[in-house]
């Protein structure tokens, strides 16, 4: 008899089951997969961590959650600075006075401000209604066309003006010649790729792969006292509700006989012509030397029940079905709900980690409790 069966063996499975252990408890990780590390897999390519399920690019401000990954393996200084591709224009992201300069001309940041407001003001938005709306209030009218609408459409599959805001609100503007995407203090990728974080913290757990909870779901539930579950919500009821939306990504990945191929980890392409939305050269995020590289070209699709689901679509009529759903989840006594797919939201893996954390000191705090009053 397991303490826990973990269903999902990416990184909120792994780090509940490696606190659980830590502390005594007996757990059995599964996975429909047939690997450990959920979308941050790294497969091992001609010696290149490839990022399988698309780029993954650890930071943080807080630094417990820092010290805590670093104690499973060593980060290098990767800074993660994408460069967008607009039909052969390359321009900086995130959007920062070089971006400006190559656009307008404009050296200072009080003259970049001064062509965003004007566009602004030409467009007439004064309370942006939609995604669309959004970005031109933040960036002008030119940055929009050629550098978010496009690569913004293809990605969610739908006309920018019929996106709602707060999709793009946390785009970084950078009045700075900063071409450093995020603004946290701690930033890297781990050496050797983050599979080897998920086999440490697996260490002392009992792991299945290409196990299905669900075709196995009445044994599996008999050999555990509790269920972690990592999946969908939606799917762990068995739709009873409706079906929660995603957007869904196919991977294009093509080993070339070239010691590099683009120059960057990551480039853009934001025109609507070109069918993927990015192209991922691996080997830079660990500033490889191999003679040979590896890319991966994404394009976004239409999710649909047996694709692998990635970008929860958090519109009005999916957060309304996703609370009847959480509904029934908190009133679940032996089932513990957590991750991206189960709380149907977009999180960083930073966010992931203390989430997970968090909830099994809750968890362990809580069965503390009543082992004392048992013994009372």
């Amino acid at each position: 008899m397991y303490d826990y069966l973990i269903v999902g063996a990416g990184l909120f499975g792994a780090t509940f089951a490696y606190e659980a252990n830590k502390r005594g408890k007996k757990c059995l990780v599964i996975d429909r997969r047939n690997h450990i590390g959920g979308n941050i897999y790294c497969e091992d390519i001609e010696g290149i961590n490839v990022h399988k399920y698309g780029a993954h690019i650890f930071h943080t401000n807080n630094k417990e959650i820092w010290d805590y990954v670093n104690q499973f393996t060593e980060f290098n200084g990767y800074i993660n600075s994408p460069i967008a591709n607009y039909q052969g224009q390359i321009y900086n992201l995130p959007f920062n006075m070089n971006t400006f300069n190559k656009l307008w001309g404009v050296i200072t940041p009080q003259q970049a401000k001064e062509k965003i407001e004007e566009q602004k003001l030409n467009a007439g938005i004064t309370q942006p209604k939609n995604l669309e709306e959004q970005a031109i209030s933040l960036v002008g009218t030119d940055i929009y066309e050629k550098l978010i609408k496009g690569y913004t459409e293809k990605q969610w599959g739908r006309p920018a003006n019929e996106l709602p805001d707060f999709i793009i609100k946390r785009l970084p503007v950078r009045f700075t010649y900063d071409n450093n995407y995020f603004n946290d203090k701690f930033q890297g990728i781990p050496v050797g790729g983050y599979t080897r974080i998920i086999e440490k913290m697996l260490e002392g757990s009992e792991v299945k792969l290409g196990v299905d909870y669900f075709k196995e779901r009445e044994e599996l539930s008999k050999t555990s006292r509790k269920i972690v579950f990592t999946g969908m919500i939606d799917e762990f009821y068995n739709y009873e509700f409706g079906v929660l939306e995603y957007r869904s990504l196919r991977f294009e990945t093509e080993l070339i006989d070239n010691e590099n191929f683009q120059g960057n980890a990551v480039v853009n392409y934001t025109d609507p012509e070109t069918p993927y939305t990015r192209i991922i050269e691996h080997k830079h995020f660990e500033f490889g030397n191999q003679e040979k590289t590896v890319i991966t070209k994404e394009h976004p699709t239409e999710w649909e029940k047996g694709d692998e689901p990635y970008y929860p679509i958090n519109d009005q009529k999916n957060t309304e079905l996703f609370r009847k759903y959480k509904e029934l989840a908190e009133i679940e006594e032996n089932v513990i709900f957590g991750g991206r797919l189960a709380n149907y939201k977009y999180y960083d893996m930073h966010q992931i980690i203390a989430s997970a954390l968090n909830c099994v000191n809750k968890e362990l705090q809580k069965n503390n409790k009543v082992l004392q009053n048992e013994n009372q």
